[in-house]
């Protein structure tokens, strides 16, 4: 007998045509798609002629829909489990789920794709040897100006996730704590006024804050404490 299979599809952060061949086809082939947003999700099966069953499974009942997702696939269904956007499981559900199928002995296949964590290291340029992903900082501004405080002390770069709403408030508050850090903010990737700041936090607060109205989340990358500092070199005298 056949096991069924659980899928992780990464699909486009923005533009409908990041998305591979094998992701489009992995889409077509299942029984049934989890996503975060069925409404979301149903404009990029309509975009790519896709018809599938698709059940919801976001923050609020990820654990509900775990169980739910067994089933279906103890049933014999092969299931895809799709976020909004990028990849699942990175600063979006699906964590809980995968632990869950795994437990319950199903094969797990990812299907690689857009990562707006990715896309932003790709064109920074200056991120070195290793980076911390952070993902949406604290809405509280105790917590997030700790946890930022931490981020800043340690010698790798960090990534960020940042709404239009409180882009200014956190660069500023990066600005405060360390005013020479550089800095790389990508707004809108992959969208038609996909945009790309760079300058101290505080030149691209200023920027931002000059505008008649900020538009599209955004990723945040920050220079590595030791920025200018040459890769260690690792062989012996």
């Amino acid at each position: 007998m056949r096991m069924s299979t659980f899928y992780m599809v990464a699909t486009p952060i923005g533009n409908l045509e990041d998305i591979t061949y094998r992701a489009v086809q992995t889409l077509k082939s299942v029984d049934v798609i989890a996503c975060e947003d069925t409404r979301h999700t149903q404009q990029l099966l309509t975009h790519y002629e896709i018809s599938k069953r698709l059940i919801a499974c976001h923050a609020h009942n990820e654990i509900n829909s775990a169980k739910g997702i067994v089933e279906l696939l103890a049933s014999g269904l092969d299931v895809a489990f799709v976020s909004d956007a990028g990849t699942p499981g990175i600063s979006d559900p699906g964590a809980r789920v995968v632990t869950a199928v795994r437990q319950a002995g199903f094969t797990i296949v990812p299907i690689p794709g857009a990562s707006a964590v990715a896309a932003l290291v790709s064109v920074a340029g200056f991120v070195g040897k290793s980076f911390t992903f952070e993902g949406f900082l604290s809405p509280r501004k105790g917590r997030r100006t700790k946890r930022l405080q931490q981020l800043l002390e340690r010698e790798e770069a960090f990534i960020l996730y940042e709404s239009p709403f409180r882009i200014v408030k956190t660069l500023q508050e990066i600005a405060t704590l360390d005013a020479t850090r550089s800095v790389v903010a990508g707004r809108e990737m992959t969208k038609k006024f996909e945009e790309f700041l760079q300058g101290t936090a505080a030149q691209i607060a200023a920027t931002l804050t000059g505008r008649d109205a900020i538009k599209g989340e955004f990723a945040v990358l920050v220079a590595p404490k030791q920025s200018g500092d040459a890769d260690d070199n690792d062989s012996e005298a």
